[in-house]
């Protein structure tokens, strides 16, 4: 309880955070859609995103140290509201697009700050807590955003306004705690070959799982509209699909620590393409079929990083694991930035079963490659399984020594 308590500022920013600059996510799919965007430019907003995202996760360390935790924080926070409050004064997608980046760059960039904040008051007694408390605040604010799109009119500016409302209150629990601001640490240097020499089939992984999961969280309300589903459907549909995410990390995590990662990591690919064919074949029995089909999907899928990561660790040095963190997001967010703008195009141009047979090419692309790597080297003594988020490169300092013996 007094974890809670003491870091209970910082969890309440990441909700509102979540909820606003999270919320636009889907709500800006649909909505370019009603405002007449072709498939290919509401992909190219996902990828906005990500490339925001990822100049974020640099940025922030820098700014920090320039000006601390809170005025980084309270900087990042002006851009997202910025870029939501300022969609209804353009309709353009490549302006859009900009008001996207500006989004990543408000996440990622209030991430690194407060994962920093973390990371400097944990202890080792604390940190799976820590984590495991972060996890679950995070992954339920991003459930509750993809419900928005059910109750949130599309190209309104209210809409956006309402969410600009939400990311500029995640400013008051961070600037007015009263908890002192830690010391700047170094940023870690970003060595993405590390990956590579580490574990060539980790790093693949991740770079698929960047695929997977990018294509569905922001292409994901396009496939909805194609396949019949309303607003309010669609919002259940991406909100089953995290859900379904959330559901399979304690299971694929005990199968991680039990068996072979590489075999594990297969299966899992196995699952995402067998997740891919029931998707689209449930996609023409109703409501509840494409529901249950989100689900499926987002079991197989999401932990393939989380997987793919400790595999990487498995064979790094202890002094290694932070900038091995980084490494791994940075190949994450090349498959992500790559993705929407990819599947986008293929759903306009083939329909929507394009964005899976897709999703399922690049998981059997991880299905051979896992196969091949079996070939060239032994199994090695496994670090303890850990689910690891997707958010900025400092939760490498954040996770550090909860891989080591």
């Amino acid at each position: 309880m007094r974890l809670l308590i003491s870091f209970a500022a910082l969890f309440l920013s990441i909700i509102l955070l979540q909820l606003g600059a999270g919320g636009t996510v889907p709500l800006d799919a649909i909505s370019g859609l009603e405002l007449g965007f072709t498939r290919a430019q509401v992909g190219l907003l996902g990828s906005a995103h990500f490339f925001g995202f990822f100049v974020g996760c640099w940025w922030a360390p820098r700014l920090m140290g320039n000006v601390g935790h809170s005025r980084a924080f309270a900087a990042f926070t002006a851009m997202g509201t910025i870029g939501i409050m300022a969609h209804m004064l353009v309709i353009d997608p490549w302006a859009w697009a900009g008001m996207r980046v500006m989004s990543g760059l408000c996440i990622a960039g209030c991430y690194t700050v407060v994962e920093s904040w973390l990371q400097a008051d944990v202890t080792n007694e604390t940190r799976g807590r820590t984590i495991g408390t972060y996890r679950t605040v995070d992954m339920g604010a991003s459930l509750v955003a993809q419900l928005f799109i059910g109750v949130l009119e599309p190209a309104s500016y209210v809409s956006y306004n309402l969410l600009a409302l939400l990311c500029c209150a995640a400013l008051l629990p961070l600037t007015l705690t009263k908890t002192q601001q830690p010391k700047i640490t170094t940023a870690p240097r970003l060595r993405p070959m590390l990956a590579w020499a580490r574990s060539p089939l980790a790093a693949a992984g991740v770079v698929v799982a960047g695929l997977g999961t990018a294509a569905f969280r922001m292409v994901g309300p396009v496939y909805g509209v194609e396949v019949g589903l309303n607003t309010d459907q669609i919002a259940l549909f991406m909100a089953a699909f995290v859900a379904g995410g959330a559901l399979s990390q304690f299971p694929a995590g005990w199968v991680a620590d039990k068996f072979d990662r590489r075999w594990v990591l297969i299966g899992f690919s196995a699952a995402g393409i067998a997740a891919c064919g029931a998707t689209v074949v449930l996609s023409t029995h109703g409501t509840g079929a494409v529901m249950l089909g989100a689900v499926l999907f987002g079991m197989a899928v999401f932990p393939i990083y989380a997987i793919s990561a400790a595999h990487a660790h498995d064979f790094a040095a202890n002094d290694e694991r932070v900038e091995l963190s980084a490494a791994l997001m940075f190949l994450y967010a090349v498959g992500a930035i790559a993705s929407p703008v990819v599947v986008s195009e293929l759903i306009e141009r083939y329909g929507p079963p394009a964005m899976f047979a897709f999703v399922s090419f690049s998981y059997v692309f991880l299905i051979l490659f896992g196969l091949a790597r079996m070939f060239q080297r032994k199994t090695q003594i496994r670090t303890p399984f850990i689910d690891a988020p997707r958010s900025t490169f400092t939760i490498g300092r954040l996770m550090r020594g909860m891989r080591d013996r």
